[in-house]
């Protein structure tokens, strides 16, 4: 490849098949969390290529090439406490994992890519004793400074050995949007065989493979996200550990998650919903999501947006309307890159990051403000890039709409509100 830091991979992480098929393709880009300031700009930016592969005999997708994660994750800018909606779910989350793994005062709960520890605080503000891992020193240090003792580092098994003999075992362990991250799973599902204490549990939430797939998700493919599960992915993770799946939660976060519920096989206390993982298997059949023809279908779909898409929006500014963005998400930088949309159609982007205001957006390079200038320029059009949080967004923002302003949605098809 002639980059140290790239990697192609020619085999699945999951169940070692060489059978891999390509599913989409979206171009060479910089990593979409690598914000730029000014003197960035006049920089070479490195940009790496991100393609989507799907094994044919355990129908994980997954990225075809590896960025090292140290580019990705050293200094890493998203932080989930931004989010009105992100911290009720942690708080909700908080309390139903007590209810399940029976949590009393002191438990230990430890959680995997903590962040800045936002979903740890909600534990502790429930009396558990709480512990975190996170691999970007920044977010540690904001962790640190809300009172959350977080390890620096990356998970695996030898870091779960340290960690028992100094803390003890763990009644549960959580990890939100970071198993996708993480190309080693075995070796983490191996940590947590070691951590978890014989009746403790283990909660998993990811973005669904199947919403991704029925809902034309395909920003959400970007160089961090390294897996894309199904629940027949799953299974075959499974097969060798001493972890076994016990429920399965779907739920509408970030257009579509599931929350798995692990532990460990000879743990009696949790049964196990069967019925609950074979309707879900039954769906996936049903869709076709272990049919290479599926993954053909939804990259021509994600073909059509983006001629659509881009179609639409040079309409509009033929009409000499102004257009600007609504976050600058990691999601946004995969879609403005593909669709190749630069500063000639938007003119800014708006985010709730402090981190963020002031940088220019990777590959695209349009500038990043606080939210407030949207009100400043009044534009004609706002296009909702954190689709995930519309509902937040347009609520927050109805002074903007009674003053004529129009909102852009556009996935899974080009619409305006």
């Amino acid at each position: 490849m002639g980059n140290k830091n790239l990697t192609k991979i020619n085999k699945c992480r999951i169940c070692d098949s060489k059978k891999l098929s390509d599913v989409i393709d979206l171009g060479k880009q910089p990593i979409p969390n690598g914000f730029l300031n000014e003197a960035d700009l006049k920089r070479i930016e490195k940009k790496y290529p991100l393609v989507a592969v799907f094994c044919n005999t355990c129908s994980l997708m997954q990225l075809k090439y590896l960025v090292a994660p140290e580019v990705m994750f050293d200094n890493y800018l998203y932080i989930p406490s931004v989010s009105k909606t992100r911290l009720r779910h942690f708080e909700s989350l908080a309390s139903e994992i007590s209810a399940i793994a029976n949590l009393k005062k002191g438990s230990l709960v430890i959680d995997i890519g903590s962040n800045d520890g936002s979903l740890l605080i909600a534990f502790k503000n429930l009396g558990n004793k709480v512990l975190g891992i996170d691999p970007a020193a920044n977010l540690v240090i904001v962790a640190q400074l809300n009172g959350i003792e977080t390890i620096h580092g990356y998970f695996d098994l030898n870091l779960a050995k340290k960690i028992v003999k100094i803390h003890g075992k763990a009644k549960a362990m959580t990890a939100t949007n970071v198993i996708a991250h993480m190309n080693n799973i075995h070796e983490v599902l191996k940590g947590v065989e070691t951590l978890l204490a014989r009746d403790g549990v283990f909660v998993m939430q990811f973005p669904y493979l199947l919403d991704l797939i029925e809902k034309n998700l395909f920003d959400t493919i970007y160089h961090e996200h390294l897996s894309y599960f199904s629940v027949k992915s799953l299974l075959y993770l499974s097969k060798n550990s001493k972890l076994e799946m016990f429920d399965i939660v779907k739920s509408d976060l970030d257009g579509g998650s599931i929350k798995v519920y692990w532990k460990l096989k000879d743990n009696k206390k949790n049964a196990v919903n069967k019925e609950g993982i074979k309707t879900i298997l039954k769906k996936e059949e049903e869709y076709g999501l272990d049919i290479k023809k599926t993954y053909e279908k939804f990259a021509q779909r994600v073909e059509e947006l983006r001629k659509n898409t881009v179609f639409e929006l040079e309409k509009l500014k033929k009409k000499k309307k102004s257009i600007v963005g609504y976050g600058a998400a990691a999601k946004a930088n995969v879609l403005l890159n593909y669709f190749g949309i630069s500063k000639k159609i938007i003119d800014y982007i708006v985010d709730s990051t402090p981190y963020k205001q002031g940088m220019y957006a990777p590959g695209s390079h349009i500038p990043i403000y606080a939210e407030d200038m949207i009100y400043k320029t009044n534009p004609d059009y706002v296009i909702i890039f954190a689709w995930n949080f519309s509902k937040e967004i347009i609520e927050k923002n109805k002074k903007y709409k009674d003053l004529g302003g129009k909102f852009i949605l556009i996935e899974p098809e080009f619409k305006i509100y």
